[in-house]
């Protein structure tokens, strides 16, 4: 009796054991597959869902995400510091951000091409930038304190000397480029910019803007200084840089991969 309650005791302690190693075992298995925290431009919503989606795949490591305007992103991250990786719509809140010393790792994944859309058949007839001047027209714009576009559309209506009559036909600023579709979609105004990869044709018409009108941006990306997995944010960026990675998930989705010789200068 007294060897077979030893022998249940042993048993025992070696089963305790290990549940106790398996357990030690599953929390170091989750710190290594912590997701890393993502700021991205709402406009790149759907690419970028679908790379995180493929990245976890990949590594086992999941990828969650701030999206919203760059500007508001840059905002969040200088009050928190807490965050992985940063892709604002275009590089002026990059550099902003670079500035800061907030980048460590960077690269470019692509082109972000301003262009005009309007409503299905074109109610207002726009056929070209200085359309967009003329009386009556109605336009929605991003906001220049919250998103690229909105600054990109008031220097490429300086470029092409119809600012002031533009802006006299805005009837609306949008915080997001995705606002901006919707509002398209909807027939809400007669005319907005948005980048090129955002045009639907089944909803919308687009004409494209001369390139020496034109103000065109890359798309860059960043691992942030005060990310708590450094490596882990430099392995998502060596994904989202990757022909057959993020790459071939932009270029799917419209996007212009860089570089690009039409657009090189």
């Amino acid at each position: 009796m007294r060897l077979l309650t030893s022998t249940i005791l042993i048993a025992l302690f070696l089963c305790g054991a290990a549940l106790v190693c398996g357990c030690i075992a599953s929390d170091d298995t989750a710190v290594e597959k912590d997701p890393i925290l993502v700021y991205c431009g709402a406009g790149m919503r759907i690419p970028m869902e679908e790379t995180g989606i493929a990245f976890q795949e990949k590594t086992g490591i999941p990828v969650t995400y701030n999206f919203a305007g760059s500007g508001h992103l840059l905002a969040q991250m200088e009050l928190t510091k807490k965050g992985d990786v940063y892709l604002p719509g275009a590089s002026m809140d990059f550099d902003e951000a670079k500035a800061k010393g907030f980048i460590a790792e960077e690269a470019i994944l692509a082109y972000h091409i301003p262009v005009i859309v309007t409503p299905k058949g074109n109610p207002a007839g726009i056929e070209s930038l200085e359309d967009l001047a003329k009386p009556g027209v109605k336009l929605v714009l991003g906001d220049p304190e919250a998103m690229p576009l909105g600054k990109l559309a008031n220097q490429i209506f300086t470029k092409a000397g119809i600012k002031d009559a533009a802006s006299k036909n805005v009837i609306g600023r949008r915080t997001t480029a995705n606002e901006l579709v919707t509002d398209i979609m909807l027939g809400q105004a007669d005319g907005s910019i948005i980048w090129e990869e955002l045009y639907n044709p089944e909803t919308m018409e687009i004409i494209k803007i001369p390139n020496e009108l034109n103000v065109i941006k890359t798309v860059p990306v960043g691992s942030l200084t005060f990310s708590k997995q450094p490596d882990v944010a430099v392995a998502f960026i060596e994904f989202m840089k990757a022909d057959d990675g993020g790459k071939a998930i932009f270029a799917k989705h419209g996007f212009v991969i860089y570089p690009n010789d039409k657009y090189e200068n």
